[in-house]
């Protein structure tokens, strides 16, 4: 299960992150509307947690556009407004659940599967696949050609963020923000030394090649036609 955090606090931001993980969840955590507001038009969430007080595009609106493109994705508001009228609000535009801070993260976890098994889609993650590399999101598991590639926490993540995004050039700053949570400084090959590992491992004993170097651009997975 995919999951987008929209939440400016950083402290609020990192514990929901952190508690979503742990109990099984992909969690991606934008700290503005308009990065969230991207990331919810442009991905595929399983489910969408939204603050309703940013800084700079509020989550009424973001829960509105999202509706007015026809995008059904749960949402989930997270917010200190608890009057009945901002509830009776945010339900109007189209969240689907609204939960006043502060909550106990018990609540909040038992919301998010309510809601994800209210939208028909079963919390047993299943897999990814690209040509013969397979990844099981529930456990953390990547094969290839059948052999299991033991991976760290940091890889999978970021072999998931590939595959995910298969075909499409991924710049090293967008991998920052999404595997490591962080601004990319161009003096750091952090970026470099994390994709040379991952190749060595899913690549350097098989065939076909699935990690390209976009030279000047970033990085993509894909089985490339002149390999199949």
């Amino acid at each position: 299960m995919r999951l987008l955090v929209v939440e400016d606090e950083k402290k609020t931001g990192e514990y929901l992150k952190q508690g979503l993980n742990e109990a099984g969840f992909v969690t991606v955590l934008a700290r503005n509307g308009l990065d969230g507001h991207h990331l919810a038009m442009t991905e595929s969430f399983d489910l969408i947690m939204l603050d309703v007080m940013l800084p700079d595009v509020d989550g009424w609106r973001i829960v509105q556009s999202l509706r007015e493109a026809q995008r059904q994705t749960p949402v989930l508001f997270l917010t200190a407004k608890d009057s009945v009228e901002d509830r009776v609000k945010g339900l109007e535009l189209g969240a689907d659940d609204y939960l006043v801070k502060p909550f106990a993260f018990s609540e909040l976890l038992a919301r998010v599967r309510t809601l994800l098994r209210r939208g028909g889609t079963p919390i047993a993650t299943d897999q990814l696949q690209v040509a013969d590399l397979v990844l099981d999101l529930r456990k953390h598991r990547a094969q290839r050609a059948g052999q299991s590639i033991s991976l760290s926490h940091k890889e999978f993540c970021l072999l998931e963020l590939l595959v995910r995004r298969e075909g499409e050039v991924l710049p090293r700053s967008l991998i920052a923000s999404q595997v490591w949570d962080m601004n990319f400084d161009s003096d750091t090959n952090v970026i470099d030394v994390a994709i040379r590992r991952l190749r060595r491992k899913i690549d350097d004993n098989f065939t076909p090649k699935l990690i390209h170097t976009i030279r000047g651009m970033g990085y993509k997975l894909e089985l490339e036609d002149d390999q199949s």
